[in-house]
């Protein structure tokens, strides 16, 4: 579960057996974790984490989007 990016108290990772899904990314923080597709950004899924927060996530997704699409090919591709 390599972790990509710790910025306000949330955790950006992914899972090892996942990429045969399309690009995305797990945040985890202390209420929950939640998970977002990369292209067109979107939430997929969330367990906990209240919506206030969620809305700080997406725009913290939207603001590294390079980064995580760009980590996520590379940890997925070997």
């Amino acid at each position: 579960m390599p972790t990509v990016l710790r910025i306000k108290g949330f955790r950006f990772h992914f899972y090892s057996d996942e990429g045969a899904e399309p690009a995305h990314i797990h945040v985890r923080c202390a209420d929950g974790e939640c998970k977002f597709w990369l292209l067109p950004i979107s939430i997929a899924r969330n367990r906990g984490i209240p919506s206030h927060q969620i809305r700080e996530i997406e725009r913290l997704v939207y603001e590294n989007q390079q980064l995580l699409l760009e980590k996520f090919h590379e940890y997925h591709a070997g």
